[in-house]
């Protein structure tokens, strides 16, 4: 049946998996086929985007957890294709690893931006950002500010910030 209610999973420090559907409004009952994780408001935390099939509207589902800091990483190949599409980051803070891949996930009715992002908790810095190019080049930056969307340059020392918590109000 395409009738399955929809799920919420609340990922606890990269272990465990909490079913959280029912406290996030999302344990609905129409005929869901696409979501897209975005963060539609600039305030750092990623919402939910469903498009439902049968005429329903599209459904927005806002990010109202307590506010954590974060960065936005997007990525410029120069080497590479255009978007860094298939690179690999690492980001270290206070002693935690969290790897990413930027591959833009493409469902049924739906595609995410070409984008990383890192949820960093209370995390005041991110220690150290390793690109791995898909060409194989590899860049390190340390010491990176958070609560920001910046991009990278491929063969580039340079860091682009984008916008700022700050800059849009948030």
């Amino acid at each position: 049946s395409g009738f399955e209610r929809n799920r919420i999973f609340l990922n606890i420090q990269g272990r465990d998996f909490f079913e959280i559907s029912g406290l996030t409004l999302a344990d609905s009952p129409a005929d869901g086929r696409g979501a897209v994780a975005a963060d539609l408001t600039n305030d750092g935390m990623e919402d939910v985007l469903v498009r439902h099939v049968g005429g329903l509207p599209i459904a927005l589902y806002e990010n109202r957890f307590p506010k954590q800091n974060w960065l936005r990483v997007t990525l410029r190949g120069v080497k590479s294709n255009r978007e860094g599409i298939g690179a690999r980051l690492v980001a270290v803070s206070n002693g935690r690893k969290i790897v990413r891949e930027l591959f833009p996930n493409n469902g049924f009715m739906g595609q995410n931006a070409a984008h990383v992002h890192f949820g960093l908790g209370n995390a005041t810095k991110l220690d150290q950002l390793t690109i791995r190019w898909p060409s194989g080049a590899v860049q390190e930056f340390k010491a990176l500010d958070l609560n920001r969307h910046v991009r990278f340059t491929e063969e580039s020392p340079d860091i682009e910030v984008r916008w700022t918590a700050e800059s849009v109000g948030k």
